[in-house]
């Protein structure tokens, strides 16, 4: 297995993983990079744990510690990972991922329904509007989807009757986080507070605009830092050739 690939793109959010294609895309051309799935079943119970449990099973065959990479939630359970398993991880990219990286847009989904009087759908619509910017009726149905399912089938932590904060800080290894300018659920001083925990050899930047799915909309801008950030851990200064892999799991 060790071949097979260099960097792992988590996805635990199966509706939204179409956002994440633009990306992987620029970035398998310049270097290997695989995506681990959790897909949770109806019947589970919400688990981080179990997620983190799952990748380890998956990275313990893996004979050296690989680029792990994510967004959003999938980015949390990431830093989760690295935390628990540093010696799996030779270095962490975490996109939209808050220094209290249990701030998600769920986690924003729960505010507005505790503190607002406005249902699932209307607060759902304002979400699409908030993590996109304005998009067409044909576009905000299909993205309105997407968000239903999400909060159905991603592990997040959160609900109606609590949200919950994960421990603060930073990682042995080297770290990489991104956010967006314009992004009202990772605002620019909750990115900044990561600032905080990083050590000289970290990397923190910002797109200049895209919301909190920036990475959709600016696929090659991102890429080139992330592989910027990559290649100064890389013994070739070739980035490694492209290996097209999916993975997934179900919890």
């Amino acid at each position: 297995m060790s071949d097979l690939f260099d960097v792992l793109w988590l996805n635990v959010s199966p509706s939204l993983k179409g956002l994440d294609k633009p990306l992987l895309q620029y970035l398998s051309k310049h270097i290997s990079v695989a995506r681990w799935e959790y897909l949770q079943t109806k019947d589970e119970a919400c688990s981080l744990d179990t997620a983190v449990t799952l990748l380890y099973d998956f990275l313990k065959s893996h004979d050296r510690p690989v680029h792990l990479a994510g967004h959003g939630m999938s980015g949390a359970i990431a830093l989760l990972f690295a935390r628990q398993y540093p010696q799996k991880v030779r270095s962490l990219a975490l996109l939209a991922v808050a220094s209290q990286s249990a701030n998600t847009w769920q986690a924003h989904y729960y505010q507005q329904r505790l503190f607002f009087p406005l249902s699932r759908e209307q607060i759902l619509v304002n979400s699409v509007r908030t993590l996109f910017g304005n998009q067409s009726p044909a576009n905000t149905k299909k993205l309105l989807t997407a968000l239903t399912r999400d909060l159905d089938e991603s592990p997040t932590p959160h609900s109606l009757f609590r949200l919950v904060h994960l421990p603060k800080g930073g990682v042995s290894m080297p770290i990489f986080v991104c956010g967006s300018k314009n992004d009202s659920v990772v605002t620019p001083p909750d990115l900044q507070d990561w600032q905080n925990f990083l050590k000289p050899e970290d990397t923190l930047w910002e797109c200049a605009k895209g919301y909190h799915f920036f990475h959709y909309f600016y696929p090659q801008q991102v890429g080139k830092q992330m592989l910027s950030f990559w290649q100064r851990f890389t013994q070739n200064p070739e980035l490694i050739p492209n290996s097209k892999l999916s993975l997934s799991c179900e919890g």
